[in-house]
């Protein structure tokens, strides 16, 4: 049984404060599904979550061990879909996905992609390139990535976008599957998608005005300072 969680985290994002006191958790089968007005920091929390952005405060941990001590393992284990879709334009659709089976380190890769091309029913756009693929080919391409090799976390960052109606069903089928095998998915979405009984993390609930913060921050800090000051060397020594 797998456990995902993050306490009292927060996002600092050049000088704005994104959100803060922002808890989360999340075991095998689960699927939390991010919500929040744009500028919210659903992705910045994604991105958190994949251990490609380090909080400013708080930890993210996989089984009670902070992810920033060991950020393979973690990559390993997650499955990272982001606003891009990351195609290259001069390879084809079955090449971009070997490309993505290469560095992921995957055995039996064909198979890997006959069943992920299969999947997102993109067989037919298997030997087209990339500078020919329409918005939802794309992001259909990129989906199948997902597929690709072993994983225990997807991370999808409005994995919607560019799908149709038929798309949008077939993902849901995914995630469902997924989560049967004791995956974990955490989504962000304008398109509500068929997904059984996510738990709902609403980002607006952590909005901190900067001044607040600043303020609480420089309190802290001067508590710490305080301390030092009034603990006898002899006694901080011991």
């Amino acid at each position: 049984m797998a456990d995902f969680s993050g306490s009292d985290l927060t996002c600092l994002r050049g000088e704005r404060l994104v959100f803060g006191g922002l808890s989360f958790s999340a075991r095998s089968g689960d699927a939390v599904v991010l919500r929040g007005r744009n500028g919210a920091g659903k992705s910045s929390l994604l991105r958190l979550m994949a251990g490609l952005l380090a909080p400013r405060s708080g930890t993210v941990c996989w089984n009670g061990e902070n992810i920033a001590n060991d950020r393979i393992a973690h990559h390993a284990r997650t499955q990272y879909l982001g606003h891009q879709d990351a195609i290259k334009p001069v390879l084809s659709v079955r090449d971009n996905l070997r490309l993505w089976g290469q560095l992921r380190g995957v055995r039996d890769l064909d198979q890997a992609i006959d069943h992920a091309l299969s999947a997102l029913e993109i067989q037919h756009l298997a030997r087209i390139t990339g500078r020919y693929l329409s918005s939802g080919q794309k992001r259909r391409t990129a989906l199948a990535r997902i597929l690709i090799g072993q994983s225990d976390l997807w991370l999808l960052d409005e994995p919607t976008v560019g799908l149709d109606r038929e798309s949008c069903a077939e993902l849901s089928q995914l995630i469902s599957a997924f989560r049967a095998r004791g995956g974990i998915v955490i989504y962000s979405t304008h398109i509500d998608l068929d997904v059984e009984s996510p738990t709902v993390l609403d980002l607006d609930d952590f909005a901190i005005p900067m001044v607040e913060w600043l303020i609480d921050h420089d309190d802290q800090a001067n508590e710490q300072t305080d301390d030092k000051i009034a603990t006898p060397p002899q006694e901080a020594a011991q």
